[in-house]
């Protein structure tokens, strides 16, 4: 069967058929289009939102006060 023949085909299907056969062939490229290992993706960013330096939470509060009195004056 050639690519047009089961173009046609398709075409003569019902609508929730033909979403059905949509839906089918999304996740047939998804699973081949995929990376074959996502493992460690999140591991490499772990610790990515952290601070270079460990401060108490006294100097977090001071340096957010001082953020704010600098903007809103």
């Amino acid at each position: 069967m050639t690519l047009q023949e089961l173009q046609k085909q398709v075409l003569k299907l019902p609508m929730s058929q033909r979403w059905l056969l949509v839906q089918t062939l999304l996740e047939s490229i998804q699973k081949e289009t995929q990376p074959v290992s996502n493992k460690g993706n999140l591991s490499r960013l772990r610790g990515i939102a952290k601070g270079t330096d460990i401060s108490s939470n006294e100097n977090i509060v001071a340096d957010y006060v001082s953020y704010l009195t600098e903007k809103y004056q």
